[in-house]
C-alpha cells in the first residue's frame, strides 16, 4: 500500500489531475450542496424553512405523491417489463422480433419527448381522445390527467432497462434445468417461478431501485399530464425555485428528496445483500424458447403482447406520420394526402430561428460530452491503476452526483453562484450559459467514471510494464499504449452521454439561459399549447431527428458496430503494442 502511494505521488500526471480534480470537486460538488444546506438551516427573521414547509399543504402533498408514484412504478414497471422480456426472449411467441422493435421504442425516445408523445395521443387534443369523444360525447377531454396518467406514461417509459439488462440476464437461465423440471411434471408457471425468476432476481432488484428513484424524482410527466391534482416533489421544487423568496422551501424539499434517496439506497442494498440468488446448473446450456402448452393461456399472452405493442408503438409511429403534416391537420388530428408536406423538415434545415433549440441542445451535449471525457479519462486511469485511500476517496467524491437528485444539484448551483464566488474567479454563474454546461458535466461524471474504470481495468498490466522497461515515460505510455486500447469504449461512452442530453428537460428548466433554451424546454412549451401552432410540427420533426440519432447511437454501441469493433480489437491491440514498443526503443 505504501509503495503504491509513493509511486502514485511520484507520477506527474497524478499531480496535475489531482489538483484539477480537487478544484472541481470542491467548487462544483461540495460548495453547491453546502450552500443548499445553509439555505435550509439558516436562521433568519420570521419562520424557518422547516416551519414554512410544515404549513404548506401543496409541499406536503407533493412528498406523499412522490412516494405513492415511486411505489406504484416499482410494481407496474416490473410487471410490464418482465412480461415483455418473457414474450420476446423466453416464450415462443409469434412475431417476437417484431414485438421487440415496438417495445424498444422507449430506448430511442424518452423523457420530455416521450411524455409529449403520449399527450399528443391521449391529451385533450389527442388523436385517441378526439376519436373517443366522437363516440362518447359526454367524455371529458381532460380524462388523461392526474395520478393514473402519470403512472401510465412512466410505466411504459421506464421499461427500457428491462429490455437492456433483463434480456442479458435471461441468457444465464439454463435450458437443462428447465427441461429437467418439465420432465418431472412441473407446469410452465412453476418453472417460471421456481427456475427462471430466481436467476433474474438480482437484475430485477437493481432495475427496481432505478425505477423507484425515477418515480421519486419525476418532473416531466407530473408537470405535463399530472394536472393540478397530482404534483410531485420535483415540480414543486421548480415552482419554489422560480420565486426568490421561496428558495429556502425549494432547498428544503430538495434536501428531503436527497435524504430519502440515500436512505432508500442503503435499505435496498442491504436487502439485496441478504438475498440468495442462484442457478442450480454448473454447466449452463443456452435457453430454447418455451411453448405455452395451455391454448387459452397462449391466446391470452399473444393478445396482451400485441396490445402492449400498440401502446408502445403508436406514439412514435403517429409522431413520424404527423411530422409530415401541416399545423391545421395536427390540430384537428386529421390526415389526408393534401396535408402531407416536407415544409416542416425544410424549415428545420433552412430556418435558423426554427432550428435554434436543436442547435443549442447539440452544442451543449457535444461540449459536455467532450469535457466530461477529457476530465474523467485521466481520473479513471489513476483510480484503476492505484488502490489507496486517496484514489478510493477520489472515486467516492466523484460519485456524489449519483446520490444527489438532479434537482438538488441544479438548485445548489443556483444558490452557490448567484453571487461572486472566488472559486470561479469572482464571477457570477447563475443566469449565464456556462452554468447549464457545468450541470450537464456533473450529471455524467459517475457513469463515465464507472465505465472508463472498467475499460482500464480490463487492460493487461504487462503492456504498461513492458513499455516502462523500454524506457517510456508515464504520459508517453498512457498516450501511445493505453489510450488507443480504451478509445473504442471512450467513444461509445461519449456517444451515449451525447445522446442522453439532447432532449434533457429536468436540468435545463432550472438553469437554461432565456435566449439559449435547449430542445427539452421547447418541446415542453409546445406540448402545453391548447391548439397546435407553428411550433407543434417542428416538435414532431425534432422528435423524429432525435429518434434517428438515438437509433444510430444504440446500433453503434450495442449492435453490429460494437460486434465489429470487438473483432477488430485484437488486431488494433497488436498494432498499438508493436508501434509503441518500436517507438519507445528508438527513443
Amino acid at each position: 500500500m505504501k509503495s503504491d502511494m509513493r509511486a502514485m505521488l511520484r507520477n506527474p500526471m497524478f499531480i496535475v489531475v489531482g489538483v484539477i480534480s480537487l478544484w472541481f470537486i470542491v467548487t462544483f460538488l461540495i460548495v453547491p450542496n453546502v450552500a443548499l444546506l445553509e439555505t435550509v438551516f439558516s436562521h433568519q427573521e420570521g419562520m424557518s424553512a422547516w416551519q414554512k414547509l410544515s404549513m404548506s399543504e401543496p409541499a406536503k402533498k407533493s412528498l406523499v405523491n412522490s412516494l405513492i408514484l415511486a411505489i406504484t412504478l416499482s410494481i407496474t414497471v416490473n410487471v410490464v417489463g418482465i412480461f415483455i422480456v418473457l414474450v420476446t426472449r423466453y416464450y415462443d411467441i409469434k412475431g417476437a422480433r417484431f414485438l421487440w422493435f415496438g417495445y424498444a421504442t422507449t430506448l430511442i425516445y424518452g423523457g420530455i419527448v416521450l411524455v409529449s408523445g403520449y399527450k399528443f395521443l391521449y391529451g385533450p387534443n389527442g388523436i385517441l381522445t378526439r376519436a373517443l369523444t366522437a363516440i362518447v360525447p359526454a367524455l371529458d377531454a381532460d380524462w388523461f390527467t392526474g395520478f393514473t396518467a402519470v403512472a401510465f406514461v412512466m410505466t411504459f417509459a421506464c421499461t427500457g432497462n428491462h429490455l437492456l439488462f433483463l434480456t442479458a440476464a435471461m441468457a444465464k437461465v439454463d435450458y437443462q434445468t428447465v427441461e429437467a423440471a418439465k420432465q418431472m411434471g412441473a407446469s410452465n408457471w412453476t418453472i417460471l417461478r421456481k427456475v427462471v425468476l430466481p436467476v433474474l432476481k438480482p437484475t430485477i432488484f437493481a432495475v427496481t431501485i432505478l425505477v423507484f428513484l425515477s418515480g421519486l424524482g419525476a418532473l416531466a410527466a407530473p408537470q405535463i399530464v399530472g394536472g393540478r391534482d397530482f404534483q410531485t416533489i420535483s415540480p414543486m421544487i421548480l415552482t419554489f425555485a422560480n420565486a426568490p423568496g421561496s428558495r429556502d422551501l425549494a432547498a428544503t424539499l430538495a434536501l428531503i428528496l436527497a435524504v430519502v434517496t440515500m436512505l432508500l439506497l442503503v435499505i435496498l442494498n442491504r436487502l439485496e445483500r441478504g438475498g440468495t440468488y442462484f442457478s442450480v446448473s454448473k454447466v449452463p446450456v443456452g435457453l430454447v424458447k418455451q411453448k405455452i402448452d395451455n391454448p387459452i393461456a397462449n391466446v391470452v399472452v399473444h393478445v396482451l403482447a400485441y396490445l402492449l405493442f400498440l401502446v408502445y408503438a403508436l406514439p412514435p409511429i403517429l409522431i413520424i406520420i404527423f411530422s409530415f403534416a401541416d399545423a391545421e391537420s395536427i390540430s384537428f388530428a386529421r390526415l389526408s394526402w393534401h396535408s402531407f408536406t416536407l415544409e416542416n423538415y425544410q424549415r428545420v434545415l433552412t430556418d435558423r430561428a426554427a432550428s435554434w433549440p436543436f442547435v443549442v441542445s447539440v452544442g451543449y451535449s457535444a461540449a459536455a460530452s467532450i469535457i466530461v471525457m477529457a476530465l474523467i479519462l485521466f481520473v479513471a486511469r489513476i483510480v484503476a491503476r492505484y488502490t489507496n485511500v486517496i484514489t478510493v476517496g477520489l472515486e467516492y467524491l466523484f460519485h456524489i452526483p449519483w446520490v444527489m437528485p438532479g434537482v438538488m444539484t441544479a438548485l445548489g448551483l443556483i444558490l452557490a453562484f448567484d453571487h461572486p464566488n472566488w472559486l470561479v474567479g469572482g464571477q457570477v454563474l447563475s443566469g449565464t450559459l456556462i452554468i447549464l454546461l457545468i450541470a450537464y458535466v456533473i450529471g455524467k461524471i459517475p457513469f463515465t467514471l464507472r465505465m472508463l474504470k472498467a475499460a482500464f481495468t480490463g487492460i493487461n498490466q504487462n503492456l504498461e510494464e513492458a513499455a516502462s522497461m523500454l524506457g517510456a515515460g508515464q504520459f508517453y505510455t498512457f498516450r501511445r499504449v493505453l489510450l488507443p486500447l480504451v478509445l473504442p469504449a471512450a467513444a461509445a461512452i461519449t456517444a451515449l452521454n451525447f445522446n442522453s442530453m439532447l432532449d434533457d428537460y429536468d436540468t435545463a428548466v432550472f438553469l437554461a439561459h432565456p435566449f439559449y433554451q435547449p430542445l427539452g424546454i421547447f418541446i415542453k412549451n409546445a406540448s402545453e399549447n391548447e391548439t397546435a401552432g407553428d411550433t407543434t410540427p417542428l416538435t414532431f420533426v425534432f422528435t423524429v431527428v432525435l429518434m434517428i440519432i438515438s437509433s444510430l447511437t444504440m446500433f453503434l454501441v450495442y449492435g453490429r458496430g460494437s460486434r465489429l469493433g470487438k473483432k477488430k480489437a485484437v488486431k488494433r491491440k497488436k498494432a498499438v503494442v508493436e508501434t509503441a514498443v518500436q517507438e519507445a526503443t528508438n527513443s
